[in-house]
């Protein structure tokens, strides 16, 4: 068989990558030129998702979240991102959320979807959309949480394996763990206010 052979069919696509101390930095970076672009729209803008979790394994795409003042004024961003690299994909499969994907002709092992390489992904909400604060309260919990976040990364990992060429169903498989995560905040956030 020659050295060059590549059955795409043994290829996963779900390529996780060992936690990189670059990817905080690599989220301001963005993050400042974000605020440069759209920051007359955009609320808050915050590195979640599992590149924002120390230490643990991750697809190395560094996901933003933009909370917006209205969700229309999303039509205002699409331009300047445009400018930045970015692709709009509408929601993409979720309701109320408008996803951007920056795309890259040089995709690390990992940053590959749909034969789009990809290094950052935008998901914007509106203010009230109840997904953008999710997001926050689970990557808050498990910076906090050092062992809930190896659970995570090893839930991860084995995913990664069973759900090789699936996205989506590694996506959903780690639904439950999320949905545990959020109501573990809760309990605690509860404890604290009523301490």
């Amino acid at each position: 068989m020659p050295d060059d052979f590549t059955d795409q069919a043994l290829v996963p696509h779900i390529i996780l990558a060992e936690y990189d101390p670059r990817w905080p930095a690599l989220f301001e970076e963005e993050r400042a030129r974000l605020k440069e672009a759209i920051g007359e729209w955009a609320a808050d803008i915050q590195h979640v998702g599992s590149t924002a979790i120390p230490g643990i394994a991750a697809k190395p795409i560094i996901d933003i979240a933009v909370h917006l003042r209205s969700l229309v004024d999303a039509l205002k961003c699409i331009t300047p991102l445009v400018e930045l690299g970015y692709e709009s994909l509408g929601e993409f499969g979720i309701p109320g959320r408008i996803y951007f994907r920056k795309l890259t002709t040089q995709p690390l092992p990992g940053q590959t979807y749909g034969g789009a390489g990809r290094t950052h992904q935008i998901h914007m909400y509106e203010r009230t959309n109840e997904q953008y604060e999710k997001q926050i309260v689970f990557r808050d919990f498990l910076q906090a949480h050092t062992e809930p976040a190896k659970e995570y990364e090893s839930l991860k990992r084995q995913l990664a394996v069973r759900h090789a060429g699936d996205v989506e169903a590694y996506a959903l498989a780690k639904s439950e763990f999320v949905l545990e995560v959020l109501r573990l905040a809760r309990q605690e956030r509860d404890r604290v206010e009523a301490g």
